[in-house]
């Protein structure tokens, strides 16, 4: 009998929160960690979706590519996508607040309010993990301090299977940058610390040790 293909769903990239039509809260993700775990993870078989948020990079080849532009985008096509998935990895550095108020017209420079009301964007893995069946939920946890400690109190309080957690603000590591150094810590508290290099050399090694790890070889 022929093995089921593996369904991937994976997110990258930045979220932007536009204030008006021209301005926008975000952050610095390129979104090519993500992109190369997507890319990985079509290369060993799996039937893969790739949710991203704004970024210069092209569709990988084989990968059912959506673009959004922000959390409440990426958050209402992940829900269509999470219920015939089989694991996801939400690699997307979504941005945590978003302006109350959004301005259909540009506002001229001298009106621009020097204090702006913020709210909080939709918690995309929250919402998704309450959800969850029988998927494999992998979330990232982008730390400048306290990695592990930071890492794995989201493990918890979002109800994963494994968490990815990465140093971001250096010069070789995180946003922006082709190479990182990421630990994976899974829900049993074992720890894989992945030597540093570049991002598509991590995304295959990742995508292989979680296929190995929750038996989803083809």
């Amino acid at each position: 009998m022929a093995q089921k293909t593996v369904r991937c769903l994976v997110t990258a990239g930045p979220t932007q929160e536009y204030f008006d039509p021209v301005r926008f809260i975000s952050n610095p993700s390129s979104g090519k960690m993500g992109w190369h775990i997507a890319k990985a993870a079509r290369e060993i078989g799996w039937e893969t979706t790739l949710i991203l948020g704004p970024s210069a990079l092209s569709d990988p080849d084989g990968v059912k590519t959506v673009r959004v532009v922000s959390a409440q985008d990426m958050l209402e096509e992940s829900e269509k996508a999470f219920e015939k998935c089989d694991i996801l990895i939400m690699a997307a550095a979504v941005c945590d607040v978003r302006p109350k108020l959004k301005v259909g017209h540009k506002v001229k420079k001298g009106e621009i309010p020097l204090t702006v009301e913020l709210e909080r964007t939709p918690d995309i893995l929250l919402t998704l993990s309450k959800k969850k069946k029988e998927q494999i939920l992998i979330g990232f946890a982008a730390e400048t301090r306290n990695l592990v400690e930071y890492a794995k109190e989201k493990l918890e309080q979002k109800n994963l299977d494994a968490i990815v957690a990465n140093i971001v603000g250096g010069k070789s590591s995180g946003f922006g940058s082709d190479s990182n150094e990421i630990v994976l810590i899974m829900r049993s508290g074992e720890i894989i610390d992945f030597n540093p290099a570049e991002k598509k050399t991590l995304a295959s090694h990742l995508i292989k040790f979680v296929s190995t790890k929750f038996g989803l070889e083809k």
